[in-house]
């Protein structure tokens, strides 16, 4: 079964298709004020969700369905389509029998195939518009077997949500973006239709615009991206969200580039170089907190800082895999010598502190 490009009558079929709203509905007053401030900036589709599952008890989970009444009053006001986050067949019965436009399945909902067969399932005889987010771990068959329950299910307009993966690594991103995934995703099911997530990879509103280019640089369709009214006082992920003002400020810098496909694959490759780039200091950075407790261990036991033995041990295990890894051996000797200068730099700061 073919999958259908996810698109509107009313709406223009250029990119980036853009779908916005706060990350949560709190109260009718912010759902309105919010959605009235998007659709005087041109965005026609409202996005907001009203079951948020969180890792821990205690936190806001949203409001349930009121939150519905507050998306039909949206759709009725300010023509905008609406879309809310389903994670079970009770709430996409709920959804459905609201008006809700677009229904989308989320990163933890991915990942659990019951889950998904089950929303599948309750959808089977829907027109709705469903949308995938990928799964947490950057597994790829789990976001293509969640797209293939639907398909099963004769869901036809189907997207794909790039939201970025988990990982115990702290960087830049809150989820890692690891491009090539969705690339591949793009590869192998090439009429999908594929929307980025910039607020939930980056997790901080300033990175919403870079990763939201990248993404257009990427040929992707269209980006979800979270806006509240007022972000400072939002009851969940307020680092991620901006106002209105500044999405419609974002969306008219973004450049979008439309170039033969050579020069798309050139843009992919030094995408990819630019993240791996990221993820390289992110483990610089790490590798030297370790040196600085290493650090303040010998100083605890009264060791020397330099542990010449050990440090030509571990070089020439290094280099010895340099051939193997298609690198010149002297260029990883380079790089070893000048981590361990800095390690030993931070650990001697640690030294010659009191």
């Amino acid at each position: 079964m073919d999958i259908s490009p996810l698109s509107f009558p009313d709406i223009e079929k250029s990119r980036p298709l853009v779908l916005a709203g706060p990350c949560s509905a709190e109260t009718e007053e912010q759902v309105m004020t919010t959605a009235r401030e998007l659709s005087a900036c041109g965005i026609r589709i409202f996005r907001a969700g009203v079951w948020k599952p969180r890792t821990k008890p205690g936190g806001f989970e949203g409001v349930g369905e009121e939150g519905l009444k507050w998306l039909a009053k949206v759709k009725r006001e300010t023509g905008m389509y609406t879309s809310t986050e389903v994670a079970n067949s009770g709430h996409v019965k709920a959804a459905l029998k609201a008006g809700v436009d677009i229904l989308w399945i989320g990163a933890r909902t991915t990942g659990n195939p019951f889950a998904v067969q089950e929303i599948a399932e309750a959808l089977s005889g829907s027109e709705v518009r469903v949308l995938v987010k990928n799964p947490v771990n950057p597994d790829i068959e789990l976001w293509i077997g969640a797209v293939e329950r639907l398909q099963n299910s004769g869901i036809k307009h189907i997207a794909a949500v790039h939201r970025g993966f988990g990982s115990y690594e702290k960087g830049l991103f809150r989820n890692l973006p690891q491009w090539h995934i969705p690339i591949e995703l793009k590869r192998r099911l090439p009429s999908l239709t594929l929307l980025c997530d910039p607020s939930h990879i980056g997790g901080r509103s300033e990175l919403i615009y870079p990763l939201s280019q990248q993404a257009m640089d990427l040929g992707f369709d269209g980006l979800m991206i979270e806006s509240h009214c007022n972000p400072a006082i939002a009851l969940s992920d307020k680092e991620q969200q901006i106002t209105p003002e500044l999405l419609h400020t974002i969306l008219k810098a973004i450049i979008i580039r439309e170039t033969t496909d050579d020069s798309e694959s050139l843009y992919e490759l030094r995408r990819e170089i630019d993240e791996l780039d990221q993820r390289l200091l992110d483990l610089l950075s790490k590798r030297m907190s370790i040196a600085r407790e290493i650090g303040r261990y010998k100083k605890q036991h009264s060791m020397p800082v330099l542990q010449p033995k050990r440090y030509e041990h571990l070089v020439t295990e290094r280099v010895s895999q340099a051939p193997g890894l298609e690198m010149d051996e002297e260029f990883v000797r380079q790089i070893l010598e000048a981590i361990h200068e800095e390690s030993v730099r931070q650990q001697l700061e640690i030294f010659n502190k009191g």
